[in-house]
């Protein structure tokens, strides 16, 4: 088992919550009879709708995104960062299909040199850094608001309502080393599966960046030291709304 491998192994010894929605398929990789690289414990999980590819496979001067919407495999490198994205290409395979789509198709318009644009950036932040998030709308409103307080203390029990999962793979790398001031963008949807999140993620609303900064941490039952209200009285991490 190389080192991406076994450091992911060691994470779900005794997993954080916001590992859970990746608990299952997680499992599956690691299970993998080959495990000598990121790539193919991921393709051992068997999915039909992505296949994984030593990032080798890349060819000189094609785009990493240009390259999946032409052959439909994902460069991958042995890494954390990689093995996360490759969880979320296993769980969530149509709405990364559909950010790879809008990708390609901004590629092929204006090229790769140059400024991405604003749908490309919002792309990557979502991509990157993204989380889903479904909830009653006392929560919504509050966390539009940027009203800390009764988003998670005053209406902390709508969080029984709610459903959270993070969506960017490099912020799910962040947290292997978990600090307060990691932030999501977060997306609000009316649903959390994958053909629901896929059809919400429209290039219109994209280039707005309609996301909603969420310190993920603040999470109810996601970190011990917020049961404290005083938790979120930390204004350098959650900030007012300006």
């Amino acid at each position: 088992m190389n080192c991406a491998l076994g450091a992911f192994a060691a994470a779900l010894k005794s997993p954080a919550p916001w590992l859970s929605p990746y608990l299952s398929v997680g499992q599956q990789v690691l299970a993998a009879p080959d495990a000598s690289s990121v790539a193919a414990a991921l393709n051992a999980a068997g999915s039909e709708q992505v296949r994984f590819v030593e990032q080798s496979a890349l060819p000189a001067g094609e785009s990493y995104e240009a390259f999946i919407a032409r052959t439909r495999r994902v460069p991958t490198r042995d890494n954390l960062h990689d093995l996360f994205n490759g969880l979320i290409w296993l769980s969530y395979p149509l709405s990364k299909r559909r950010l790879n789509e809008l990708h390609a198709g901004e590629i092929s318009i204006h090229g790769t040199s140059g400024a991405r644009g604003p749908l490309r950036d919002a792309l990557t932040v979502f991509d990157e850094n993204g989380a889903v998030m479904q909830a009653p709308e006392e929560l919504v409103d509050a966390l539009r608001r940027r009203d800390w307080h009764r988003l998670f203390v005053t209406g902390r029990h709508h969080w029984q309502s709610a459903r959270f999962a993070l969506f960017g793979h490099a912020l799910l790398e962040k947290l292997v080393q978990p600090r307060k001031p990691i932030t999501a963008h977060v997306w609000i949807v009316a649903d959390m599966t994958d053909d629901h999140l896929a059809a919400s993620l429209t290039s219109d609303q994209l280039a707005t960046r309609n996301f909603l900064p969420l310190p993920v941490l603040g999470v109810p039952g996601w970190w011990s030291g917020n049961e404290q209200p005083s938790f979120y009285d930390d204004t350098d991490v959650f900030r007012p709304l300006r």
